[in-house]
C-alpha cells in the first residue's frame, strides 16, 4: 500500500512572537490539529485525496483564527470577498472561485465548479449565481464578523494602505489556508482558500484561486498549496514552478520547493511559503518568513504541528 499523507497550512508570516500568547498559540495548534485529523481520517479509511483536502480546508474555514471563510478579513467597503480553488492530480480537473460573499465554505463551491460546471474559474456575481442555482445557503454578514478583524480594518480604513493579515507589521502574515494530500492509491490533490487582504480595493484577486499560481496538483509531480504575497506568487507561477522543476529537472519535492521558496520568489521580492506532497507521500513545507502555521501527518508515523521555525 502506498504511503498516504496530508499537510495543511494556515498562512505564512505569522503573528510576531511578542504578540503570540501561549493561550493563542494553543488555540491555533488545536485548530490545525483538528483540520489535520479530519483530513487524515478520510485517507486512513481509504478515502480520496480530493475528499481529504476539501474536508481539512473546510475545518480551517470554519475557524475564526484563519483568514478564510469565517475568519475572512474586511475589504475597503467593510465587506468580505473570498477566493478558493481545488485540483485533482489524477485527472487534472480543477475549480476556482473568486470575489464571493456569504459562502460559509468557499472550497466546496470551488469543488462544485470543478465537478458540476464545464468551467474552471468563476468569479463575482456569476460565481454567486452558480452557488444560488446549487441552493447554497448564504450566511449573514454577522457570521463573518470578528472583532479582531474589524479593529484591524478600522485602523487603516479610508487610507490607501492594505495589510495582508494579522498584526501591526504590515506584511507580517498571509492568512491563506490550504491542504495537500496523497491517498492510499497514490493520487494527490490540493485545495486553497483565503479571505484576501484587509482594506483591499477594486476587486483585487490574489494567487489562491489561480490554478498554477497558488494551487496545483498533478500525479506526475506534486500537489501544492501556497501562502504568501499573492502578487509575487502570481508573477512567479509558484505552484506550477515547483512541479516543473520536478518534471523537467528531476528534482525531489524537497529540492524543488526549497529552490522556489528560498531562491526564486525572493529574487523577485516576494515572501511566504507552501506545502507540497508527491505521489509517494513525501511532504515538504518550506517558508521564508518568521513562521508558517502548518501541520502534517503520514501513515509511517510522522505527525507535526508547528508555527515558528523549529
Amino acid at each position: 500500500m502506498n504511503t498516504f499523507s496530508i499537510a495543511i497550512h494556515g498562512g505564512a508570516g505569522t503573528l510576531v512572537k511578542g504578540m503570540m500568547t501561549p493561550e493563542l498559540e494553543a488555540k491555533y495548534k488545536a485548530d490545525l490539529k483538528r483540520a489535520l485529523d479530519h483530513g487524515y481520517a478520510i485517507l486512513e479509511s481509504g478515502g480520496t485525496a480530493i475528499d481529504a483536502v476539501e474536508k481539512a480546508v473546510q475545518v480551517l474555514e470554519d475557524s475564526p483564527l484563519f483568514n478564510a471563510g469565517k475568519g475572512s478579513v474586511f475589504t475597503a467597503t467593510e465587506s468580505h470577498e473570498m477566493d478558493a480553488s481545488i485540483m485533482d492530480g489524477k485527472t487534472l480537473n480543477a475549480g476556482g472561485v473568486s470575489l464571493i460573499t456569504g459562502i460559509k465554505n468557499p472550497v466546496s463551491l470551488s469543488r462544485d465548479v470543478m465537478e458540476k460546471s464545464e468551467h474552471v474559474f468563476l468569479a463575482g456575481e456569476g460565481a454567486m449565481q452558480f452557488a444560488k442555482e446549487l441552493d447554497y445557503k448564504l450566511e449573514e454578514p454577522s457570521y463573518f464578523y470578528d472583532e479582531f478583524r474589524h479593529n484591524q480594518w478600522l485602523e487603516i480604513k479610508d487610507t490607501d494602505s492594505f495589510q495582508l493579515d494579522h498584526s501591526t507589521k504590515k506584511d507580517s502574515k498571509f492568512g491563506t489556508v490550504g491542504a495537500v494530500a496523497c491517498d492510499q492509491n497514490g493520487n494527490i490533490a490540493a485545495a486553497t482558500s483565503t479571505g484576501g487582504m484587509t482594506n483591499k480595493k477594486w476587486g483585487r484577486v490574489g494567487d489562491s484561486p489561480m490554478i498554477g499560481a497558488g494551487n496545483y496538483a498533478n500525479n506526475k509531480t506534486c500537489a501544492i498549496s501556497c501562502t504568501g504575497s499573492g502578487e509575487f506568487f502570481i508573477r512567479g507561477v509558484v505552484a506550477y514552478d515547483v512541479a516543473c522543476l520536478m518534471e523537467h529537472k528531476g528534482m525531489s519535492i524537497q529540492e524543488a520547493s526549497h529552490e522556489v521558496i528560498n531562491k526564486r520568489i525572493l529574487e523577485i521580492g516576494g515572501d511566504g511559503g507552501l506545502i507540497a506532497v508527491d505521489a509517494n507521500g513525501n511532504i515538504a513545507m518550506p517558508f521564508n518568513t518568521e513562521g508558517m502555521y502548518r501541520a502534517c501527518k503520514n501513515s509511517q508515523g510522522l505527525e507535526q504541528v508547528s508555527i515558528y521555525k523549529n
